[in-house]
């Protein structure tokens, strides 16, 4: 039983296209289970300025995996997490490093970035916003 070449190509299409959509999603959950990005987030949850310039409920969505904003390789991340609420939107940025493959993540900055340009420290490593995150 032979297969015409439109079938084959709308067939090659789909599986093509379905391919594409499921290591989109499989990098999404990767960076999303990342310990740097649960501990920017963790930073986000717990900063009453940042919650209240975007307004409950605070939602997280999609990284933007073409950009060059989204970076992770063995010893640093660096991340612009869109994230939006009932008052406002922006991207979390977030900076974080180890000492090597095997080591845990730690937060060097975390900051909110308003879609009206203003920006809100939410971590320092420097303690400079006195937002200080026990280091392991």
């Amino acid at each position: 039983m032979s297969m015409s070449p439109a079938k084959m190509i709308i067939y090659g299409s789909v599986l093509f296209t379905g391919s594409i959509s499921l290591s989109y999603f499989i990098i999404q959950k990767t960076y999303s289970r990342g310990l740097y990005y649960k501990l920017a987030l963790e930073q986000l949850q717990n900063h009453p300025e940042a919650q209240k310039a975007l307004g409950p409920p605070v939602n997280i969505h999609y990284l933007k995996l073409t950009g060059k904003d989204n970076f992770v390789d063995i010893a640093d991340a660096k991340l612009k997490i869109p994230v939006s609420g009932s008052k406002s939107e922006g991207h979390l940025h977030v900076h974080s490093t180890r000492s090597g493959p095997f080591h845990r993540w730690h937060l060097n900055e975390v900051f909110l970035e308003l879609k009206d340009g203003q920006q809100i420290s939410v971590f320092n490593l420097s303690g400079e916003n006195g937002d200080d995150v026990k280091k392991e």
